[in-house]
């Protein structure tokens, strides 16, 4: 019994820091996924530096938004966080991100 401790606690450890990170990172990819195909001209969004816009133009690689009324900027798409709600208010108020399963990974 003595011997099989060590065996047993090498292979939680390699589970712990091996099997289940890369299961996350797996998920992560199909969320990513998800959200590139569903980004639409119109489709508000949120890029990972905090600025939110509309999808203006989209592009193999990149996307065009506008940040601004008749300001658009191009962006590479993994740049894009979430697409936002569309129901949000003019004045800038957060109406929350649309649910793409975040939750579930619990």
């Amino acid at each position: 019994m003595e011997s099989l401790l060590p065996i047993l606690l090498i292979g939680l450890a390699f589970v712990l820091l091996f099997v289940l990170p890369a299961r996350q990172r797996k998920k992560m990819a199909e969320r990513q996924t998800t959200l590139q195909s569903s980004l639409t001209v119109g489709t508000p969004i949120m890029l990972t530096c905090g600025l939110h816009g509309t999808v203006k133009g989209l592009h193999d690689d990149s996307i065009d938004v506008e940040i601004a009324p008749g300001t658009v900027a191009r962006f590479a798409r993994p740049a894009v966080l979430e697409v936002r709600s569309s129901s949000s208010p003019a004045g800038g108020g957060s109406a929350g991100p649309v649910d793409l399963g975040k939750a579930s990974d619990n």
